[in-house]
């Protein structure tokens, strides 16, 4: 079994509902997502892909596709609490709003983001780990043997 490691960076802000701190106030972060998968290399010399887990390229075609290129330069908010009609207003606006049933924050949104990239990965390959920084020294982990 192999593990293989590739990172995303996208922006993004977010502002957390009925929270007793700073982050009440909507602001932005320059998330680093670590995406690790894991499988067996393919051993087929007629495969393109022989001696690979899953092609980097793959990877980065899912996580783009469902992560960054939606997220980035977007907001997240909780469309389960009053900060809906924020992103109902800031939609008029012109501004990109991703709207969340859940609170933003770094935790829920590793649950989401394992949730997406694991509906996209090929049966042979398993996703093992994510690590997601919300700042240089601040950030998340999910493993995938504590979220089975």
């Amino acid at each position: 079994m192999i593990r293989i490691t590739k990172i995303f960076t996208f922006e993004t802000a977010h502002v957390l509902y009925n929270y007793d701190g700073k982050c009440k106030n909507m602001h932005g972060h320059s998330y680093k997502l670590f995406v690790t998968v894991k499988g067996n290399p393919i051993n087929d010399i007629s495969n393109v892909k022989n001696g690979m887990v899953v092609d980097f390229g793959d990877i980065k075609k899912i996580v783009k596709e469902e992560i960054v290129d939606v997220w980035d330069h977007a907001v997240l908010l909780n469309a389960l609490t009053p900060h809906k009609e924020l992103g109902e207003d800031l939609e008029q606006k012109g501004h990109k709003v991703i709207y969340c049933n859940y609170q933003p924050t770094c935790e829920n949104m590793l649950y989401n983001i394992a949730e997406k990239i694991k509906n996209k990965l090929p049966s042979h390959v398993q996703l093992a780990y994510l690590k997601l920084h919300e700042t240089e020294n601040s950030y998340g982990e999910w493993f995938a043997e504590e979220n089975s």
